[in-house]
């Protein structure tokens, strides 16, 4: 039925027997290609007909945003895998372009830096992005308070100081590691896209429907979604290259709550669904649609197995493993409602090894990657 499958792609988790959706790599790629292209042009219609018109700002940026987290969070991130078109060449010449178009860290460099660093025995180490970014990128520190932790991100995220440096990093780790002809293609395609659009009179269209979704709005995204990612070891943890120790530092996070009970009458029974639809609308959603995009919601699923071939049926894929007893690996675990789960993420710094986590030992960290580092 399609409001059972609407609340299955919401919340990330299928109900006890339902029937898998098969869906390609190819699906997510046009999906998030048509996403990105409609909020443009919605966007673009609201700035060119103005008055009532910019009320679908929110909708295009919305739908802009979606379909950029998208390539960046499962398109960009499978082809690092070699797992998106299952060929080497093209896998990295998608990378290179959605690289370029979303001006993240260039694809060769951040293969690399993945793959040896955040999927092999330095994850969540030192040497892990995702901690680094942590520790330098947001200030954060093992013993802080989790009211102390969210004061420190929202101040960060409301800082044009901190939107200003994290986008000046990403055209440089863009441009730190692409070839000079790389660089000058898209160097010159953007000289170009912003001439034409000057000398057309459409510069504010270009800076409201692509430039500002683009910054500011994939950049809260992009922190908030770290912010989520990967729970720190504890102290006492002495084996770390067990399957128990890596699958005990990525939960799923399902999007959603308990309906109201059957029990309920009356009044009562219509105030609890009101607030119930109330939520799902105004906190879960968005927290799906612009944070926690694409397979992020089972982001436990890939770190168990990063090269599986359904990747593009995460909810499905991971129910099937537990399904099939999760062999070898311990049982899954997940934390519902995006505020919930990064509560976690936070409780788990602030009880990690200060002497494990001193960011002092991060001497070497320049801030190109330390912001590439963000949406590892």
């Amino acid at each position: 039925m399609p409001h059972t499958l609407a609340l299955t792609l919401l919340t990330g988790k299928p109900y006890t027997g339902q029937r898998p959706l098969r869906l390609t790599p190819a699906a997510h790629l046009v999906a998030a290609g048509g996403s990105v292209l409609s909020g443009v042009a919605l966007s673009g219609t609201a700035v060119t007909l103005a008055g009532w018109w910019l009320t679908l700002l929110v909708p295009g940026w919305a739908m802009t945003l979606h379909g950029a987290r998208n390539l960046r969070m499962m398109i960009y991130h499978q082809c690092a895998h070699r797992n998106m078109c299952g060929r080497h060449r093209l896998d990295a010449a998608l990378g290179k372009v959605i690289a370029a178009l979303l001006m993240v860290q260039h694809f060769a460099r951040y293969t690399v830096e993945h793959v040896a660093d955040h999927h092999a025995v330095h994850h969540m180490t030192l040497r892990d992005p995702t901690v680094q970014a942590f520790l330098v990128g947001l200030r954060l520190r093992p013993g802080m308070t989790r009211r102390h932790m969210w004061r420190t991100v929202i101040s960060r995220l409301a800082s044009p100081v901190f939107h200003a440096r994290f986008l000046w990093a990403r055209m440089r780790s863009y441009a730190a590691s692409g070839s000079w002809r790389e660089r000058f293609a898209v160097g010159g395609a953007y000289l170009i896209v912003a001439t034409a659009a000057i000398w057309s009179d459409r510069w504010l269209l270009l800076l409201v429907a692509w430039v500002l979704p683009m910054t500011l709005f994939f950049q809260i995204s992009n922190t908030l979604r770290l912010c989520v990612k990967h729970t720190f070891p504890t102290r006492d943890v002495t084996e770390r290259r067990s399957r128990a120790y890596f699958a005990s530092l990525t939960n799923a996070v399902f999007l959603g709550e308990p309906a109201p009970g059957s029990q309920l009458r009356g009044a009562r029974r219509l105030r609890a669904w009101a607030r119930w639809w109330l939520r799902m609308f105004t906190v879960h959603f968005p927290s799906r649609y612009l944070v926690l995009t694409g397979d992020t919601v089972c982001h436990d699923f890939h770190h168990r197995h990063p090269m599986s071939r359904d990747w593009a049926n995460y909810i499905f894929a991971r129910q099937a493993d537990i399904g099939s007893g999760h062999r070898g690996w311990p049982a899954y675990r997940a934390v519902w409602g995006l505020i919930p789960a990064i509560n976690v993420v936070f409780d788990s710094l602030a009880a990690a090894d200060p002497a494990e986590y001193d960011p002092t030992e991060l001497t070497d960290i320049r801030g190109r990657e330390l912001f590439a580092a963000f949406d590892d």
